[in-house]
Protein backbone atom coordinates (compact mmCIF):
# COMPACT_ATOMS: atom_id res chain seq x y z
CA UNK A 1 0.00 0.00 0.00
CA UNK A 2 1.27 4.11 -1.01
CA UNK A 3 2.66 5.36 2.05
CA UNK A 4 1.04 8.98 2.91
CA UNK A 5 3.50 11.69 3.34
CA UNK A 6 2.39 14.12 5.81
CA UNK A 7 2.31 18.26 4.89
CA UNK A 8 5.89 19.22 6.84
CA UNK A 9 7.38 16.60 4.63
CA UNK A 10 5.15 17.71 1.44
CA UNK A 11 6.49 21.01 2.47
CA UNK A 12 9.98 20.02 2.53
CA UNK A 13 10.13 18.36 -0.55
CA UNK A 14 8.51 21.24 -2.43
CA UNK A 15 11.35 23.57 -1.73
CA UNK A 16 14.29 21.04 -3.28
CA UNK A 17 12.20 20.48 -6.13
CA UNK A 18 12.10 24.44 -6.76
CA UNK A 19 16.01 24.47 -5.17
CA UNK A 20 17.01 21.49 -8.07
CA UNK A 21 15.29 23.14 -10.63
CA UNK A 22 16.70 26.56 -9.82
CA UNK A 23 20.36 24.73 -9.53
CA UNK A 24 20.21 23.02 -13.12
CA UNK A 25 19.30 26.28 -14.80
CA UNK A 26 22.57 27.76 -15.23
CA UNK A 27 20.45 31.47 -15.91
CA UNK A 28 18.16 31.39 -12.94
CA UNK A 29 14.47 30.86 -13.04
CA UNK A 30 11.41 33.33 -13.11
CA UNK A 31 8.49 31.98 -10.69
CA UNK A 32 6.30 31.56 -14.11
CA UNK A 33 9.57 29.48 -15.44
CA UNK A 34 9.35 27.55 -12.43
CA UNK A 35 5.48 26.81 -12.76
CA UNK A 36 6.59 25.04 -15.94
CA UNK A 37 9.12 23.51 -15.03
CA UNK A 38 8.34 21.82 -11.99
CA UNK A 39 4.53 21.21 -12.31
CA UNK A 40 3.64 22.80 -9.16
CA UNK A 41 0.97 25.58 -8.98
CA UNK A 42 1.56 29.23 -8.89
CA UNK A 43 1.03 29.81 -5.38
CA UNK A 44 2.69 26.97 -4.03
CA UNK A 45 5.91 28.41 -6.45
CA UNK A 46 4.91 31.82 -5.05
CA UNK A 47 4.87 30.71 -1.23
CA UNK A 48 7.82 28.12 -1.35
CA UNK A 49 10.13 30.55 -3.29
CA UNK A 50 9.29 33.26 -0.20
CA UNK A 51 10.31 30.30 2.43
CA UNK A 52 13.56 29.88 0.16
CA UNK A 53 14.63 33.45 0.09
CA UNK A 54 14.15 33.55 3.92
CA UNK A 55 16.28 30.88 4.67
CA UNK A 56 18.90 31.94 2.06
CA UNK A 57 18.84 29.25 0.09
CA UNK A 58 18.07 31.43 -3.23
CA UNK A 59 18.04 35.33 -4.15
CA UNK A 60 16.74 37.81 -6.18
CA UNK A 61 19.05 38.02 -9.22
CA UNK A 62 17.47 41.21 -11.32
CA UNK A 63 14.94 40.89 -13.77
CA UNK A 64 14.09 39.23 -17.31
CA UNK A 65 11.63 40.90 -20.09
CA UNK A 66 9.08 39.06 -21.45
CA UNK A 67 8.10 38.51 -24.92
CA UNK A 68 5.05 41.51 -25.81
CA UNK A 69 3.43 43.60 -22.95
CA UNK A 70 3.70 42.51 -19.01
CA UNK A 71 6.19 43.48 -16.39
CA UNK A 72 9.96 42.26 -16.70
CA UNK A 73 9.91 38.35 -14.60
CA UNK A 74 12.43 38.76 -11.72
CA UNK A 75 14.90 35.44 -11.81
CA UNK A 76 15.51 33.40 -9.20
CA UNK A 77 19.16 32.06 -8.39
CA UNK A 78 21.06 30.26 -5.70
CA UNK A 79 22.60 31.92 -2.92
CA UNK A 80 26.27 30.35 -3.21
CA UNK A 81 26.60 31.05 0.99
CA UNK A 82 23.36 29.66 1.78
CA UNK A 83 24.81 26.08 2.87
CA UNK A 84 27.90 24.61 2.84
CA UNK A 85 29.20 20.68 2.71
CA UNK A 86 32.61 19.36 3.19
CA UNK A 87 34.50 16.63 1.49
CA UNK A 88 37.16 14.30 2.14
CA UNK A 89 39.05 11.93 0.11
CA UNK A 90 40.96 9.10 1.93
CA UNK A 91 43.52 8.07 -0.33
CA UNK A 92 46.24 5.66 0.55
CA UNK A 93 48.79 8.36 -0.56
CA UNK A 94 46.75 12.06 -0.16
CA UNK A 95 44.17 13.50 1.91
CA UNK A 96 41.71 15.63 0.02
CA UNK A 97 39.56 17.83 2.15
CA UNK A 98 37.54 20.43 0.39
CA UNK A 99 34.55 22.92 1.16
CA UNK A 100 31.76 23.56 -1.40
CA UNK A 101 29.25 26.48 -1.08
CA UNK A 102 25.51 25.58 -2.61
CA UNK A 103 26.72 25.92 -6.43
CA UNK A 104 29.12 23.42 -5.79
CA UNK A 105 31.94 25.79 -6.11
CA UNK A 106 35.14 25.14 -4.04
CA UNK A 107 35.72 27.58 -1.39
CA UNK A 108 38.80 26.47 0.23
CA UNK A 109 40.73 22.96 -0.24
CA UNK A 110 43.86 21.34 1.83
CA UNK A 111 45.84 18.74 1.22
CA UNK A 112 47.77 16.35 3.39
CA UNK A 113 50.33 12.94 3.12
CA UNK A 114 48.44 10.21 4.38
CA UNK A 115 50.66 8.52 6.95
CA UNK A 116 52.78 6.05 5.51
CA UNK A 117 51.65 3.15 8.03
CA UNK A 118 48.48 3.38 6.52
CA UNK A 119 47.99 3.53 10.63
CA UNK A 120 43.50 4.24 10.73
CA UNK A 121 43.58 6.40 13.94
CA UNK A 122 46.72 8.60 12.18
CA UNK A 123 44.56 9.01 9.35
CA UNK A 124 41.52 10.04 10.69
CA UNK A 125 43.43 12.53 13.29
CA UNK A 126 44.86 13.94 9.94
CA UNK A 127 41.39 13.78 8.39
CA UNK A 128 39.79 15.92 11.42
CA UNK A 129 42.51 18.29 11.45
CA UNK A 130 42.35 19.34 7.93
CA UNK A 131 38.51 19.70 8.07
CA UNK A 132 39.16 22.05 11.50
CA UNK A 133 41.54 24.36 9.10
CA UNK A 134 39.29 24.92 6.52
CA UNK A 135 36.51 26.29 8.39
CA UNK A 136 38.55 28.15 10.58
CA UNK A 137 40.35 29.62 7.29
CA UNK A 138 37.07 29.79 5.62
CA UNK A 139 34.99 31.76 8.34
CA UNK A 140 32.27 29.91 7.40
CA UNK A 141 29.50 29.55 10.27
CA UNK A 142 29.34 25.80 10.95
CA UNK A 143 25.59 26.08 11.32
CA UNK A 144 25.60 26.56 7.63
CA UNK A 145 27.44 23.33 6.63
CA UNK A 146 25.26 20.30 6.41
CA UNK A 147 27.62 17.95 6.59
CA UNK A 148 30.41 16.31 5.98
CA UNK A 149 31.03 13.47 3.06
CA UNK A 150 33.82 10.60 2.71
CA UNK A 151 34.80 8.84 -0.43
CA UNK A 152 36.92 5.97 0.93
CA UNK A 153 38.62 3.00 -0.90
CA UNK A 154 36.05 0.74 -1.06
CA UNK A 155 34.54 -2.29 -0.23
CA UNK A 156 32.55 -0.51 2.41
CA UNK A 157 29.61 -0.58 4.12
CA UNK A 158 27.22 1.95 3.38
CA UNK A 159 24.82 1.35 5.84
CA UNK A 160 26.97 1.41 8.80
CA UNK A 161 29.73 3.21 8.10
CA UNK A 162 32.02 0.99 8.66
CA UNK A 163 35.19 0.26 5.76
CA UNK A 164 35.35 -3.68 4.64
CA UNK A 165 38.87 -4.86 4.20
CA UNK A 166 39.65 -2.35 1.62
CA UNK A 167 43.00 -4.55 -0.39
CA UNK A 168 44.84 -1.06 -0.77
CA UNK A 169 44.82 -0.29 3.38
CA UNK A 170 44.56 -3.61 5.20
CA UNK A 171 44.95 -1.55 8.42
CA UNK A 172 40.91 0.15 7.58
CA UNK A 173 39.44 -3.24 7.65
CA UNK A 174 36.49 -2.54 10.18
CA UNK A 175 36.88 0.65 10.68
CA UNK A 176 34.29 3.30 11.53
CA UNK A 177 34.67 5.55 9.97
CA UNK A 178 31.85 7.44 9.60
CA UNK A 179 30.99 7.41 13.33
CA UNK A 180 34.57 8.76 14.44
CA UNK A 181 34.90 11.32 12.01
CA UNK A 182 31.44 12.20 13.38
CA UNK A 183 32.70 12.26 16.61
CA UNK A 184 35.73 14.27 15.62
CA UNK A 185 34.40 17.12 14.08
CA UNK A 186 30.62 17.29 15.71
CA UNK A 187 29.45 17.39 11.96
CA UNK A 188 26.95 14.59 10.33
CA UNK A 189 29.11 12.20 7.92
CA UNK A 190 28.31 9.97 5.06
CA UNK A 191 30.37 7.68 3.61
CA UNK A 192 30.51 6.75 0.05
CA UNK A 193 33.03 4.83 -2.62
CA UNK A 194 35.78 7.07 -4.01
CA UNK A 195 34.40 6.02 -7.39
CA UNK A 196 30.97 6.44 -6.65
CA UNK A 197 32.06 10.17 -5.37
CA UNK A 198 33.46 11.13 -8.70
CA UNK A 199 31.11 10.08 -11.04
CA UNK A 200 28.90 12.49 -8.68
CA UNK A 201 30.82 15.19 -8.85
CA UNK A 202 31.08 14.82 -12.34
CA UNK A 203 27.06 14.42 -12.46
CA UNK A 204 26.43 17.17 -10.70
CA UNK A 205 29.03 20.11 -12.06
CA UNK A 206 27.11 19.06 -15.51
CA UNK A 207 23.52 18.66 -14.76
CA UNK A 208 22.67 19.40 -18.43
CA UNK A 209 24.72 15.99 -19.13
CA UNK A 210 27.60 16.02 -21.74
CA UNK A 211 26.25 12.63 -21.30
CA UNK A 212 24.00 10.51 -20.08
CA UNK A 213 25.75 7.02 -20.14
CA UNK A 214 29.53 7.25 -19.06
CA UNK A 215 31.82 5.57 -17.18
CA UNK A 216 34.56 7.83 -14.75
CA UNK A 217 37.76 5.66 -14.19
CA UNK A 218 39.54 6.67 -11.22
CA UNK A 219 43.57 6.15 -11.22
CA UNK A 220 44.82 6.61 -8.23
CA UNK A 221 46.66 4.25 -6.05
CA UNK A 222 44.46 1.41 -8.23
CA UNK A 223 42.07 2.06 -10.15
CA UNK A 224 38.31 1.84 -10.34
CA UNK A 225 35.13 2.94 -11.97
CA UNK A 226 32.23 5.34 -11.51
CA UNK A 227 29.01 4.66 -13.54
CA UNK A 228 26.41 6.77 -14.89
CA UNK A 229 23.48 5.43 -16.92
CA UNK A 230 20.38 6.91 -18.07
CA UNK A 231 21.63 9.79 -16.18
CA UNK A 232 21.97 8.80 -13.05
CA UNK A 233 24.97 7.38 -11.04
CA UNK A 234 24.83 3.97 -10.13
CA UNK A 235 26.34 2.13 -6.87
CA UNK A 236 24.70 -1.21 -7.06
CA UNK A 237 22.93 -3.45 -4.31
CA UNK A 238 25.38 -2.55 -1.71
CA UNK A 239 26.62 0.69 -3.28
CA UNK A 240 30.01 -0.55 -3.84
CA UNK A 241 29.94 -0.95 -7.73
CA UNK A 242 32.95 -0.18 -9.58
CA UNK A 243 35.31 -2.34 -8.60
CA UNK A 244 36.75 -3.31 -11.88
CA UNK A 245 40.09 -5.18 -10.68
CA UNK A 246 39.70 -8.19 -11.54
CA UNK A 247 38.53 -7.97 -14.94
CA UNK A 248 41.07 -10.36 -16.79
CA UNK A 249 42.90 -8.04 -19.92
CA UNK A 250 45.99 -9.59 -20.17
CA UNK A 251 46.19 -13.34 -19.26
CA UNK A 252 50.24 -12.94 -19.87
CA UNK A 253 50.54 -10.22 -17.48
CA UNK A 254 51.21 -9.64 -13.85
CA UNK A 255 50.38 -11.57 -11.20
CA UNK A 256 47.19 -10.58 -9.22
CA UNK A 257 47.00 -11.29 -5.37
CA UNK A 258 43.85 -12.83 -6.42
CA UNK A 259 46.12 -15.39 -7.72
CA UNK A 260 45.30 -15.08 -11.61
CA UNK A 261 47.31 -13.12 -14.12
CA UNK A 262 46.41 -9.69 -16.25
CA UNK A 263 43.55 -8.50 -13.66
CA UNK A 264 43.03 -5.10 -15.12
CA UNK A 265 43.43 -3.39 -11.84
CA UNK A 266 47.19 -4.89 -11.40
CA UNK A 267 47.91 -4.45 -14.96
CA UNK A 268 47.33 -0.52 -15.13
CA UNK A 269 47.81 0.86 -11.04
CA UNK A 270 51.48 3.11 -10.22
CA UNK A 271 52.84 0.10 -8.35
CA UNK A 272 52.61 -2.04 -10.55
CA UNK A 273 54.06 -0.03 -13.35
CA UNK A 274 56.92 1.01 -10.67
CA UNK A 275 57.75 -2.26 -10.15
CA UNK A 276 58.02 -2.84 -14.29
CA UNK A 277 60.13 -0.05 -14.52
CA UNK A 278 62.35 -1.43 -12.08
CA UNK A 279 61.96 -4.51 -13.40
CA UNK A 280 63.05 -3.14 -16.64
CA UNK A 281 66.14 -1.06 -15.75
CA UNK A 282 63.75 2.29 -16.22
CA UNK A 283 63.70 3.10 -12.41
CA UNK A 284 66.20 1.98 -9.87
CA UNK A 285 65.47 0.73 -6.35
CA UNK A 286 65.47 2.29 -3.50
CA UNK A 287 68.30 1.04 -1.49
CA UNK A 288 67.15 -1.65 0.70
CA UNK A 289 63.77 -2.49 -1.57
CA UNK A 290 65.18 -5.18 -3.71
CA UNK A 291 63.50 -5.54 -6.47
CA UNK A 292 61.06 -2.98 -5.85
CA UNK A 293 58.37 -5.72 -3.68
CA UNK A 294 58.64 -3.56 -0.55
CA UNK A 295 57.95 -0.10 -1.47
CA UNK A 296 55.81 2.11 0.39
CA UNK A 297 53.09 4.29 -1.08
CA UNK A 298 55.66 7.26 -0.70
CA UNK A 299 58.40 5.62 -2.40
CA UNK A 300 55.86 4.59 -5.24
CA UNK A 301 54.53 8.14 -5.31
CA UNK A 302 58.20 9.18 -6.40
CA UNK A 303 59.31 6.42 -8.41
CA UNK A 304 55.98 6.57 -10.89
CA UNK A 305 56.57 10.39 -11.45
CA UNK A 306 59.96 9.47 -12.24
CA UNK A 307 58.82 6.54 -14.90
CA UNK A 308 56.27 8.75 -16.62
CA UNK A 309 58.61 11.97 -17.12
CA UNK A 310 60.70 9.14 -18.70
CA UNK A 311 58.37 8.77 -20.67
CA UNK A 312 57.86 11.82 -21.65
CA UNK A 313 61.00 12.53 -22.50
CA UNK A 314 61.50 9.84 -25.14
CA UNK A 315 62.28 6.62 -22.82
CA UNK A 316 61.39 3.59 -25.01
CA UNK A 317 61.08 1.27 -22.40
CA UNK A 318 59.03 3.38 -19.91
CA UNK A 319 56.81 4.23 -23.04
CA UNK A 320 56.27 0.86 -23.81
CA UNK A 321 55.70 0.03 -19.81
CA UNK A 322 52.44 2.98 -20.12
CA UNK A 323 51.32 2.10 -23.64
CA UNK A 324 50.90 -1.54 -22.38
CA UNK A 325 48.71 0.28 -19.62
CA UNK A 326 47.10 2.01 -22.58
CA UNK A 327 46.12 -1.31 -24.84
CA UNK A 328 44.99 -2.90 -21.23
CA UNK A 329 42.56 -0.07 -20.52
CA UNK A 330 41.22 0.26 -24.25
CA UNK A 331 40.15 -3.55 -24.04
CA UNK A 332 38.39 -3.35 -21.00
CA UNK A 333 36.92 -0.05 -22.24
CA UNK A 334 35.89 -1.76 -25.66
CA UNK A 335 34.39 -4.44 -23.12
CA UNK A 336 32.50 -2.50 -20.89
CA UNK A 337 31.13 0.21 -23.85
CA UNK A 338 30.17 -3.06 -25.66
CA UNK A 339 28.04 -4.09 -21.91
CA UNK A 340 26.72 -0.97 -20.94
CA UNK A 341 26.28 0.94 -24.06
CA UNK A 342 28.24 3.48 -22.58
CA UNK A 343 29.55 6.64 -24.91
CA UNK A 344 32.06 8.67 -22.95
CA UNK A 345 35.02 8.03 -20.65
CA UNK A 346 36.01 10.23 -18.37
CA UNK A 347 39.24 10.15 -15.94
CA UNK A 348 40.77 11.41 -13.14
CA UNK A 349 42.46 11.15 -9.61
CA UNK A 350 45.49 11.84 -8.24
CA UNK A 351 47.60 9.85 -10.65
CA UNK A 352 45.83 10.62 -13.70
CA UNK A 353 47.63 13.84 -14.23
CA UNK A 354 51.07 11.90 -14.59
CA UNK A 355 49.85 9.71 -17.73
CA UNK A 356 46.75 12.38 -18.87
CA UNK A 357 48.95 13.57 -22.18
CA UNK A 358 49.56 9.88 -23.32
CA UNK A 359 46.52 8.50 -22.65
CA UNK A 360 44.70 11.13 -24.38
CA UNK A 361 46.73 11.13 -27.38
CA UNK A 362 46.76 6.92 -27.61
CA UNK A 363 43.51 5.82 -25.72
CA UNK A 364 41.05 7.08 -28.23
CA UNK A 365 42.81 5.78 -31.26
CA UNK A 366 42.94 2.24 -30.13
CA UNK A 367 39.12 2.69 -28.80
CA UNK A 368 38.49 4.01 -32.95
CA UNK A 369 40.27 0.94 -34.18
CA UNK A 370 37.41 -1.18 -32.32
CA UNK A 371 40.19 -4.79 -33.42
CA UNK A 372 36.99 -6.59 -32.02
CA UNK A 373 34.40 -5.05 -33.80
CA UNK A 374 32.11 -5.22 -29.95
CA UNK A 375 31.63 -0.82 -30.47
CA UNK A 376 28.21 0.12 -31.67
CA UNK A 377 28.96 3.58 -31.98
CA UNK A 378 32.18 6.40 -30.91
CA UNK A 379 33.05 6.31 -27.57
CA UNK A 380 34.64 9.54 -26.42
CA UNK A 381 37.80 10.21 -23.92
CA UNK A 382 38.06 13.17 -21.91
CA UNK A 383 39.83 14.52 -18.05
CA UNK A 384 37.63 15.32 -15.77
CA UNK A 385 36.23 18.92 -15.33
CA UNK A 386 36.40 18.82 -11.44
CA UNK A 387 40.37 18.31 -11.01
CA UNK A 388 42.65 16.03 -8.97
CA UNK A 389 40.36 16.83 -6.00
CA UNK A 390 37.46 14.97 -7.79
CA UNK A 391 36.55 12.73 -5.16
CA UNK A 392 36.53 14.96 -2.19
CA UNK A 393 34.69 17.42 -4.12
CA UNK A 394 32.13 14.34 -5.16
CA UNK A 395 32.00 12.99 -1.56
CA UNK A 396 30.68 17.43 -0.61
CA UNK A 397 28.05 16.86 -3.53
CA UNK A 398 26.77 13.84 -1.83
CA UNK A 399 26.08 15.82 0.86
CA UNK A 400 24.17 18.34 -0.76
CA UNK A 401 22.42 16.35 -2.62
CA UNK A 402 20.89 14.56 0.64
CA UNK A 403 20.11 17.93 2.32
CA UNK A 404 18.66 19.18 -1.14
CA UNK A 405 17.49 16.27 -3.32
CA UNK A 406 13.88 16.29 -3.91
CA UNK A 407 14.26 12.15 -3.97
CA UNK A 408 16.30 12.52 -0.61
CA UNK A 409 13.37 14.63 0.78
CA UNK A 410 11.24 11.50 0.51
CA UNK A 411 13.40 8.71 0.99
Amino acid sequence: MPRGANLPVIAAFNETVLLDAIRRSEAGLSRVELVGATGLSAQTVTNVSRRLLAQGLIREAGSRPVDGPGKPRTILQLEPTGSYALGVHLDPTVITCVLLDLESTVVEHTHRQSPVSGDAAETMALAAEAVAELLERSGVDRERVSGIGVAAPGPIDAGTGVMVSPPLVPGWSGLHLRDELTAATGLPTLIAKDVTAAAVAERWRDPAGASGNFAFVYYGTGVGVGLVLANEVYTGASQNAGDVGHAIVDPGGALCPCGRRGCYGESVRPGQLVLQGIRDGVLAAPDGSGDGGDLDVEAVDELFTALTAAASDGDVAAGRILDRSIANTSLYLTNLSGLLDIDRVVFGGPSWARVEARYLERLPLRLAADDMGILTHPVTVASSAVGDDVAAVGAACLVLDRAFSPRSTLA
